[in-house]
């Protein structure tokens, strides 16, 4: 009992005493002490009421705002662009939230008094803007930014009490979208009424009394006002009455039906009887519509205009819809069908004005908050780009003077990827037009800030009489959101929507894979690759690999996650369970992932060769040769997630075999079709480099016993057509390829062997004489002889070299099952070739060694070695016999010449 008498204790305190300060031990010396103020309004919806509580805090009630991205409070010594740029943060007291009639107390940073602060604003410091504020010190002269938000003198608006004409005592929800909000001055016989709608700045906002008579049809003989926006954004309230449920018309006889201003009714002579209201301010910020107008309760106007009891209970009708703007015909605006269903577009409610009531819970958040003109960029018309006077600047505070295309303020331009946009710009020599990363522009750099630059810069200016021509080509790496401003001053320009234009656009090859459900989209840059995979059918996550199937492959998975964002990681698959996938990390930059129509599409850029650390990671070896066909291979499933993996997550379709992708020619082949050519080109090699090459060469080393110069023939013979069956054989491929790419460990062994074989031709025309018997051999000659060994020698063994390279190129582009016969026949044919080679060697030798003892050493030749006809002499002219005591063997392995 006694714990609830004490606990009852307190809260009566707390209820008559109130809220315990935490500044309460702070001095109250300032003159701001006490002062009340309300917020004035530019972004966020931002409303509320302002109180200095003393020397280092201050209280803030009623207070409504959209959510920010780092919003602060903010000092500053004017409210002019450049003072409020230059301002500082007061408190440390964060504002990102949504505020709903908030009350709350702030406490300045140490040491920071109000002496230092003539404006305190609410402030978003990455985009430099104004949400709104409050001017401390000299209220009553408060000079206003921007023409539309300052009152008018005969506005009614209480500048002595710093009254912001977006603030009033009462607030009715009329429906989700539309506010209606209300100040009763009885003893002045009138009202203030706002009307505030989250709705198209082209729709009108209707709201009036109904005919106190009616018991049906509560809308004919209603006074009501329409307000809204002209075409050049200004705002406009009318009187009007409606006789019937349609479009207002004028009959022949000048009589007018329908919803018609009240002027049409009596005619132009009683305008000044008729007009019933009295328009005091209006904007349109972050997509709502807001116009405060006055309305007198007993108006001069009996018969058109209904008077309005303070104290009854009366029905009032609203409605909002579109409206048709005045032409020569008809020179007032029309209001339409609303054409939504009730309490939505259009209704009705008992009010009673002079009751207290306030059921607005927070800001109007409009789906579309922005207003600015969109233009689409044309690639075939160029935008031009101006400099003019800010008036409807969407990010205040702004300089005096902004930028201007196709002679529209700040507009939004609308891009696509990969679609080039001209730009002729004329804004003057002191405005450089760039687009940046940085909302502010102005050359981010010089505030210590950094951003990337895609195209422009301190070149791009020019007028009018000598404009400069900017032309850029925005591409898939360009952010969905940049900005067009100038290189000289902050807050010139506005944004740039980068939109997909189409997967074909933004990338330069593009192929169907297998069961034509998945399309591949890459392009070739440098040392990277830029790849793109779609979908084609509903999926929950979409993955593509590259290997012949999923076991043993690198894969590529994209989803969206719980959240709503798009995901892209990366796995190493070596079995055929939840438990066999590895997540890798791969140097993936450019990642994107997004889902549309029932369309999931993947994005990512990737170099060609990673640069790994350690080479037992398997990402290590996902090396990509431009030139040897990709392996591509697709799957798509219900989910996806980057957390433990199970069963679930297993594809549900799949592609049915690989699609190898030629990168470099921009198409793609099956599986398992091998292309006729390149079978043709690689039989040839083998021919040349396997069976002619190397017999020629072993004819002119074992065959030099044989009779006449029968072995030089046979070596020029099969020397020659070895060397014309790799030329052609090289033509084929280049023919098929489209190309010739150096890239590969093939074509560089390849090159390397045509090369010296090409050599030993030109060489052997060089050839120096053979000295006379007994002379001695000069160093030219000798030279020439290691030099033609050496020559082709390497030739046939790169040649070899070659042959093996290939069939593995062979087999990374038709699957090891399908070359792994013919690489071991390779192997064996070489074997066998190399035992030959060892056999003639043996015989060889044993051949001079019987010579040398003067016993013959062939059945199938001469005695001895006919040594003396120089073959390529033209007169064949006989040298003198060297002595076969003389101890010297002239090395005779010399292809297409003894």
């Amino acid at each position: 009992m006694l714990q609830k008498l004490i606990f009852l204790g307190l809260l009566f305190n707390l209820f008559l005493f109130g809220y315990a300060d935490p500044g309460s031990n702070c001095s109250m010396k300032s003159p701001f002490v006490n002062l009340e103020s309300e917020f004035k309004m530019f972004q966020h919806q931002i409303r509320g009421r302002l109180k200095v509580i003393n020397d280092c805090s201050f209280r803030v009630s009623q207070f409504d705002m959209l959510s920010g991205s780092d919003v602060h409070w903010w000092g500053a010594n004017d409210t002019g662009f450049d003072n409020l740029t230059a301002g500082f943060v007061v408190s440390d007291h964060e504002l990102n939230d949504t505020y709903k009639n908030s009350s709350f107390v702030v406490h300045l940073r140490e040491h920071l008094t109000w002496d230092k602060i003539q404006v305190l604003a609410v402030w978003d410091r990455p985009t430099a803007s104004d949400f709104g504020h409050v001017v401390l010190g000299n209220l009553t002269n408060e000079t206003v930014n921007s023409p539309d938000l300052a009152p008018s003198p005969s506005s009614g608006i209480d500048s002595q009490n710093a009254t912001e004409p977006t603030m009033f005592y009462n607030c009715k929800v009329l429906s989700e979208n539309y506010r209606l909000r209300w100040t009763l001055s009885a003893e002045k016989d009138y009202i203030d009424i706002g009307l505030e709608a989250a709705t198209g700045i082209m729709n009108y906002m209707a709201f009036g009394w109904a005919n106190p008579n009616a018991t049906s049809d509560l809308m004919l003989g209603a006074d009501v006002v329409v307000a809204g926006f002209k075409e050049e954004g200004l705002p406009f309230v009318d009187d009007y009455y409606i006789t019937k449920y349609m479009e207002c018309t004028v009959n022949n006889d000048g009589s007018a039906q329908g919803v018609c201003p009240d002027i049409l009714y009596e005619g132009s002579n009683s305008v000044g009887l008729l007009n019933n209201t009295e328009l005091l301010y209006g904007h349109r910020r972050d997509g709502v519509s807001f116009i405060r107008f006055r309305r007198l309760l007993n108006p001069a106007d009996k018969k058109y205009d209904l008077p309005v009891n303070h104290t009854a209970n009366m029905t009032v009708i609203w409605a909002v819809g579109s409206i048709r703007p005045p032409d020569t015909l008809r020179p007032y605006y029309l209001p339409q069908n609303h054409g939504e269903p009730p309490l939505v577009a259009y209704g009705h409610l008992v009010l009673n004005v002079s009751e207290h009531m306030d059921d607005c819970l927070g800001p109007l958040d409009a789906q579309e908050k922005e207003d600015q003109d969109l233009i689409i960029a044309d690639a075939k018309v160029p935008l031009v780009v101006t400099s003019g006077p800010a008036l409807h600047y969407p990010n205040p505070p702004n300089p005096p003077k902004v930028l201007y295309v196709n002679k529209k303020e700040t507009p939004v331009l609308r891009v696509e990827r990969g679609v080039p946009v001209k730009f002729s710009i004329q804004a003057g020599h002191d405005v450089a037009l760039y687009f940046t990363s940085d909302p502010l522009g102005g050359n981010a750099t010089l505030r210590n800030g950094t951003e990337t630059i895609y195209a422009g810069g301190p070149d791009a200016e020019g007028v009018q009489a000598s404009p400069t021509e900017l032309v850029w080509a925005p591409d898939r790496n360009t952010p969905d959101e940049v900005y067009y401003q100038s290189l000289f001053e902050l807050k010139m320009g506005w944004r740039v929507q980068v939109v997909d234009g189409g997967l074909p656009d933004m990338y330069n090859n593009s192929v169907v894979l297998d069961d034509q459900q998945v399309t591949f989209f890459w392009t070739l840059a440098g040392e990277s690759i830029s790849v793109a995979a779609r979908g084609e059918k509903k999926s929950g996550y979409l993955a593509i690999g590259f290997g012949s199937g999923m076991v043993n492959s690198y894969v590529y998975v994209g989803w969206i996650d719980e959240n709503g964002v798009g995901r892209v990681n990366t796995y190493w698959i070596d079995g055929q369970d939840a438990s066999s996938i590895h997540q890798t990390q791969e140097n993936l930059t450019n990642v994107r992932c997004k889902t549309e129509n029932g369309i999931i599409t993947l994005e990512f850029t990737r170099p060609l060769n990673p640069s790994c650390n350690r080479a037992n990671k398997p990402e290590c070896n996902n090396i990509i040769d431009p030139t040897t066909p990709l392996k591509v291979i697709w799957a798509m499933g219900a989910r996806w997630t980057d957390k433990q993996l199970s069963e679930r997550n297993m594809h549900s379709v799949t592609s049915s075999r690989p699609v190898r992708v030629l990168l470099m020619r921009g198409s793609a082949e099956a599986e398992q079709d091998l292309h006729p050519v390149l079978a043709v080109h690689g039989f040839m090699m083998f021919l040349a480099w396997g069976i002619l090459l190397p017999a020629g060469v072993l004819a002119a080393r074992y065959l030099k016993h044989v009779k006449g110069d029968k072995w030089y023939q046979i070596h020029v013979y099969l020397q020659y057509s070895g060397l014309a069956i790799v030329l052609l054989a090289l033509l084929f491929a280049v023919a098929e390829l489209r190309g010739f790419y150096v890239s590969s460990l093939h074509v560089k062994f390849g090159i390397a062997a045509i090369f010296l074989a090409c050599l030993q031709p030109l060489n052997a025309s060089l050839r120096p004489q053979r000295p006379d018997n007994g002379e001695e051999v000069s160093s030219k000659r000798l030279l020439w002889e290691y030099f033609h060994v050496i020559v082709g020698r390497s030739a046939i063994v790169v040649g070899i070299a070659a042959l093996f390279t290939g069939m593995k190129h062979l087999g990374d582009r038709y699957g090891a099952e399908n070359v792994h016969g013919l690489n071991w026949a390779l192997v064996g044919w070489f074997l066998v070739g190399a035992l030959m080679v060892i056999y003639l060697e043996y015989c060889e030798r044993q051949r001079r060694r019987d010579r040398l003892f003067g016993r013959s050493s062939w059945v199938l030749g001469n005695v001895e070695e006919d040594d003396s006809i120089d073959l390529l002499s033209s007169t064949r002219t006989h040298a003198k016999r060297e002595p076969q005591s003389s101890g010297r063997m002239e090395v005779q392995l010399e292809p297409f010449s003894r």
